[in-house]
Parts: C-alpha cells; structure tokens; sequence
C-alpha cells in the first residue's frame, strides 16, 4: 500500500536548490523595488548559479521515480519563469524602460519567456519517455542566459552614460526575447565553459558592487512590518 503524503509536492534534496534559486529571486525583487540594484543584480547572477547546478543534483539520484522527474521539470521551467523573466523585465522597468516601446519590449520578453519554457517542457517530456539522461543541445537561447547577459549589461553602466545605457537595455530585452524562441541548436556547454561563464559574471558584479552608484529615487511604501500591524492592531 503506497504510503500517502501529507503535504503535495518534492522536498529532497533533487530540488532545494531550485527554491533557494526561486527565494534569492524574490529577495532580489525587494531590492530592486527599493533601488538597491547592486544587490538585485547579485540575486540575478546567485539565482543563476542555483539553476546552472540544480539539473545536475537532481539527476545524481538514481531512482527517481516518474512523477518526480516530470515534478523536477515543471517545478524547475515555474520558477525560471520568476527568476529569469519576470524578475530581469521588472528590474530592466525600475531601471528607466518605460513608455509605449518599453512595455511593449517587457511584454515581448516575459511573453518569448514562456514560450520558451512551455517547448522546452513539451519537447523534455518526449526525450524523457524515450531515453534518460541530460539532453546535450538546447532549442533557442536558454532563459537562464538573462542572469548572464543583465550583470554585464549593467556593468556598462559604470562605463557609459545613463541615456545610452537604458537604450541598451531596451535593444538587450528585445534581442535576448527573440533568440528564446528563434529554433537554433545551442550546445550545452561542458563544465570549463560554465567555469569560465561564472567566472565572468563573478567580475561583472564585483564591478557593480564597487563602482555603480545607479539609483532612482526610492518608492514610498508603507515601512511597517508585520509585527508593526499587529501591535496597532492590539493597541486599539
């Protein structure tokens, strides 16, 4: 008789580091919200580190059964949804891409996001129901690339000027949206390409941390925590 769970889901450890990817991502939100983006750009790149490995830990168990591997899939494509499409279009409109182009070039990237995501699932579960392993190609530009290409972009930051900044910004959603959904064949790349990747980024940011000052004025929300509306709430 099938022991029954007393909570939905996967908890071990195939896929912990897919929700502190997801919670790193969350934190870096707040952040960017309250324009500190030196650390929502070091959230982007940690949440990028977390999903460059979580395949890799949830794959080095061996006997996983059917309905957590396809749970480690659809779990893995929901929060790259967060992490590397809602969460580089909201930073990317904190940081000045407004107007009629700039929704327009938040919605084309959020929207090639899910695009991209939801082929990825469809054509992961057909390669699953006939061979195992890691496939060795990816279809288009995978998501996660965004938590590559937005530190370095950000990092022109220190060298440009505000105005041609931004307008990077709006070409880089633009172009990166597209290369999601464009059907090319990109080789995974081997463990000294990753390496060398987060080595890359890693400089990215420790430039950011040590010589951006962007900011934009903070926004006023109401500074009172939980245990603040508790209080006032026992008061009267």
């Amino acid at each position: 008789m099938e022991k029954k769970k007393k909570l939905i889901g996967c908890y071990d450890y195939t896929v912990i580091l897919t929700y502190i990817g997801l919670s790193i991502s969350v934190i870096g939100m707040t952040q960017a919200i309250d324009g500190r983006f030196r650390t929502a750009i070091l959230c982007l790149a940690l949440s990028g580190l977390c999903d460059m490995f979580d395949g890799k830990i949830a794959r080095s168990k061996k006997n996983r059964t059917e309905e957590e591997k396809l749970f480690g899939m659809q779990i893995d494509s929901l929060c790259d949804v967060i992490c590397f499409g809602a969460y580089p279009a909201m930073i990317c409109f904190l940081l000045g891409v407004r107007g009629l182009a700039g929704w327009f070039l938040i919605c084309f990237y959020c929207i090639c996001s899910v695009i991209r995501l939801g082929y990825f699932n469809v054509l992961e579960t057909k390669r699953q129901q006939v061979e195992d392993g890691a496939n060795k190609y990816y279809h288009g530009l995978p998501i996660t690339s965004m938590a590559i290409v937005l530190p370095l972009i950000f990092m022109l930051q220190v060298f440009i000027s505000n105005a041609a900044f931004i307008v990077v910004l709006h070409v880089s959603l633009f172009v990166v949206g597209l290369l999601f959904i464009v059907d090319f064949r990109l080789k995974k790349p081997n463990n000294m390409v990753l390496i060398f990747l987060v080595l890359i980024v890693a400089v990215a940011v420790v430039i950011v941390i040590l010589f951006s000052n962007f900011r934009i004025p903070k926004m006023q929300f109401p500074d009172t925590g939980l245990l603040d509306c508790l209080r006032g709430i026992i008061g009267k």
